[in-house]
């Protein structure tokens, strides 16, 4: 299927979307959200895929934010359901089966910076910015940027972001613990696939586990966090790449999961 606000290619096991809107910045609009989710169902119904990777087409932004004119023309109640239209998209791809690597190049600013936090985690750009300026429109973030942002950097350090409206660099970023890695900018695409491919070799049901356990025990106290890390670890046993696993260290040599 061909897409107008995105670019959808697999390398591979290692799929890559590309947020293609440069003269807008790559800016949110609905019809990028439908190809989004489009894209969604078609890794979901792959187990071949064992990574994606979320870029910006062009060098000046990942993803600048949602498109103002576009938003400028809703009313409250289609404002308030474009929101959620978000919310409910960022949520599948917080919660896909497998890994999501945010490749940020530029701005990453409001929606970009809420689907950057949407992923397992972000590798920038030296040249990327963050923020969420909302609040200089008038508005607060409407993707999730107010519960996820604190989740990571903390109250004080959201609040402040959110409230000012300002933008921080990559090594602020990797500083407060929204970035996991920063690369000059003609390295970031190779450092990132390279994570990519390194990840796509291990086993889909070992990395599915991981990413709930992290994810689900979140949200819970310890105790009940390990024992759902038990239970997995269980499930994971169950499973032919943990025979493989083993077997492999055990005859040492490299293991092929399938």
């Amino acid at each position: 299927m061909d897409y107008k606000t995105i670019i959808y290619e697999v390398k591979e096991k290692v799929a890559v979307i590309k947020f293609n809107r440069p003269k807008a910045l790559n800016a949110i609009n609905s019809d990028m959200l439908k190809e989004l989710s489009d894209v969604l169902n078609q890794i979901e119904s792959n187990p071949s895929i064992r990574v994606l990777v979320l870029m910006g087409e062009g060098e000046r932004a990942f993803v600048a934010g949602a498109d103002i004119a576009h938003l400028a023309s809703l009313s409250p109640i289609e404002g308030r359901d474009f929101s959620r239209q978000g919310q409910d998209l960022f949520f599948r791809l917080e919660s896909l089966s497998i890994p999501v690597i945010a490749c940020v190049n530029g701005f990453a600013l409001g929606g970009g910076t809420e689907i950057a936090m949407s992923c397992d985690f972000i590798y920038a750009s030296e040249k990327a910015k963050f923020g969420q300026p909302e609040i200089n429109l008038g508005l607060i973030p409407g993707f999730g940027g107010t519960q996820r942002l604190p989740r990571i950097i903390g109250k004080g350090k959201a609040k402040e972001l959110c409230m000012t409206g300002g933008m921080i660099n990559a090594a602020e970023a990797k500083e407060i613990g929204l970035v996991n890695k920063v690369f000059p900018p003609e390295a970031l695409l190779e450092e990132t696939m390279k994570t990519a491919n390194t990840i796509a070799l291990k086993g889909r049901v070992a990395l599915k586990g991981i990413k709930d356990s992290i994810e689900r025990g979140s949200d819970v106290d310890l105790r009940d966090g390990c024992y759902m890390e038990s239970d997995t670890f269980g499930l994971c046993k169950t499973s032919p790449d943990a025979k493989e696993g083993m077997t492999a260290f055990l005859e040492k040599r490299d293991p092929h999961f399938q």
